[in-house]
């Protein structure tokens, strides 16, 4: 089976979590940002819409912290402990590795997406919402996820330890979710606004929030996720042969 050794990585890493208490408190944090985000924030209630716009809205924000903390042991932590050696001698290649670290990062975060489907089934009976839209908004925020995650895993091969991991991984997602709101506050001339906002992955997932699936932003998706794992095998084939 092609890959099969990297889903033998992914199964391995997916263990470990399991048994990491951090992963359930992410879990909660993420479910509880996201709820309070929609209900006490954006005044659900109140907003006398039968839209969940603002619940998905919230996903680009919480990710910010989530996909760090979640991301941010796959290989400082192989480095700290010193079992990177270990695992560079096994007779996996880079992308077997890289992709092992990658599935189970993907689970990790579909299990988050999961855990949120009883706030929308919640209020599907408070007015007539579109089951497709929110499907829609469910595949780009996965879409969404895979493409941070790819970029947290990069960092974290690139970085010396899990809170090096953490902040360098959060600084930027910070400006690749939020910058094309500094774009559009600066009043930037069209040109300029257009290359920031194409290289912000809020930007990209907005088609998303608001129901309409863009292949424009699915490509974008895909693009950053294989780069970012490219990226992540270079650094792995450096440490290697270092």
């Amino acid at each position: 089976m092609k890959n099969r050794k990297a889903f033998i990585l992914a199964k391995k890493e997916l263990y470990s979590f399991s048994y990491t208490p951090a992963f359930y408190g992410v879990a909660l944090f993420f479910t509880l940002f996201c709820s309070i985000w929609l209900f006490y924030i954006q005044r659900f209630f109140t907003m006398n819409q039968a839209t969940l716009r603002p619940f998905f809205a919230a996903f680009p924000v919480a990710f910010i912290l989530v996909i760090p903390m979640i991301t941010m042991k796959s290989w400082a932590e192989e480095r700290k402990l010193g079992s990177m050696e270990l695992l560079l001698t096994l007779p996996f290649s880079e992308w077997d590795l890289v992709l092992g670290k990658f599935i189970a990062v993907m689970a990790e975060v579909a299990v988050l997406l999961v855990l949120t489907l009883p706030v929308p089934l919640s209020v599907m009976g408070l007015g007539r919402f579109d089951a497709g839209a929110i499907a829609g908004e469910y595949f780009g925020a996965l879409l969404l996820g895979s493409s941070a995650s790819a970029l947290g895993l990069l960092l974290s091969s690139l970085s010396k330890s899990q809170a090096g991991a953490f902040l360098g991984s959060a600084v930027v997602l910070v400006v690749t979710m939020l910058i094309g709101n500094v774009s559009a506050g600066l009043n930037l001339p069209r040109t300029a606004a257009g290359a920031i906002n194409y290289i912000s992955l809020a930007f990209h997932f907005e088609s998303f929030s608001r129901g309409i699936i863009d292949t424009r932003d699915i490509g974008f998706f895909v693009i950053t996720t294989v780069l970012f794992l490219f990226l992540n095998t270079r650094v792995i084939l450096f440490r290697k042969w270092r």
